[in-house]
């Protein structure tokens, strides 16, 4: 299993007024897709709550569908509206409502104070572009950069991101590199202008296995050194207890558990997170079918009074249809959305 390459700058041993006011909070946030007000109404976040200290690493993990990415797109105000919508909640950073910026106002934040790294880099870049004026366009709206000045610092990025000969990439189209180079290109522009919050929606999804890990390693050193939070967004576990401060459990637009890696991994309290649990090969005994959660996830047309996780749950009861549980503290900073965690 992966750890990470270098110790990082942990939210752990902050003193209390820091830890009182996150870098990130977002509370109870809901994002529609549809017309709202129909039938035709859908929910991909249900009320999301989630808080991001300075240097943390926070996962969030869930399988496609739950609204990982969603939930991305919503703290930069990059949802397609239409079709999607924020019906409720608040997405506060550096204690500034996000709400309530302008468009004008989301330029001088969206790649200076936020940066992001995509799933798929192949789509990410501009195909017609060469990479080095991409990188150059970040610098010099963000920086007011020279054009000398972007020329030392594209150079110092790229060896930063561990690509060689900068001259002669810089003159090159995205389609002429492999995709972890593509990657190292994308982690390079998100780290460029030195934001405070770095958002990682499923880095290296599109890549070849041999490169996902040089890919994470570099990812969490470079964010390390530069002491930047980091949103984790993933679906494979294997990474999250190497690399994670917290872990949160997204589970149809809901976080469902929270809490640290050994929580998680040690002390799981949801069924959904014991059985992401199971699902995986070193969990599963020799010789035995790899187990695999029954059903799906639950489109955001579903309509359902109580738990979202009931008609999957080994655990389900009468209450769990028509009750909707709260994420309650089961022991300390650890939470889950159930009215029977494993510890009762």
């Amino acid at each position: 299993m992966p750890r990470r390459p270098v110790e990082s700058k942990s939210f752990i041993g902050k003193n209390l007024e820091t830890l009182a006011s996150p870098l990130l909070s977002i509370k109870n946030l809901k994002v529609a897709i549809g017309p709202t007000g129909s039938a035709k109404t859908g929910w991909v976040l249900r009320g999301v709550d989630l808080s991001l200290q300075e240097s943390e690493r926070l996962a969030l993990v869930g399988e496609s569908g739950c609204g990982k990415s969603m939930t991305a797109l919503s703290i930069l105000h990059l949802l397609p509206d239409p079709p999607m919508k924020i019906m409720e909640g608040n997405i506060r950073f550096k204690n500034q409502d996000l709400g309530e910026l302008s468009d004008g106002e989301w330029q001088g934040i969206r790649g200076k104070e936020m940066g992001i790294v995509f799933q798929d880099p192949g789509t990410s870049l501009n195909p017609v572009l060469q990479v080095g004026e991409q990188i150059a366009e970040t610098l010099r709206t963000h920086l007011g950069f020279s054009r000398a000045e972007i020329r030392t610092k594209t150079h110092e990025l790229l060896r930063e991101v561990g690509l060689p000969d900068p001259e002669r990439l810089l003159l090159q189209y995205p389609h002429q590199l492999s995709g972890g180079m593509c990657q190292r290109i994308m982690i390079a522009m998100a780290i460029a202008c030195g934001p405070s919050l770095l958002i990682a929606d499923e880095p290296t999804t599109a890549l070849d296995v041999t490169v996902q890990t040089q890919i994470l390693e570099l990812l969490f050193r470079m964010t390390a050194q530069l002491g930047l939070a980091v949103l984790f967004i993933t679906h494979n576990l294997r990474i999250v207890r190497g690399y994670a401060d917290r872990v949160a459990i997204l589970y149809a637009g809901q976080v469902v558990e929270e809490g640290t890696p050994e929580d998680i991994f040690d002390h799981p309290q949801h069924p959904y997170t014991e059985g992401l649990l199971e699902s995986l090969p070193e969990f599963s005994q020799r010789g035995q079918p790899l187990f695999s959660i029954p059903g799906a996830v639950p489109s955001p047309y579903t309509l359902f009074k109580g738990c979202a996780f009931a008609d999957r749950c080994p655990k389900v009861r009468e209450n769990c249809r028509h009750e909707e549980p709260t994420l309650d503290e089961i022991s300390k900073g650890h939470h889950a959305r159930c009215f029977y965690p494993s510890k009762k």
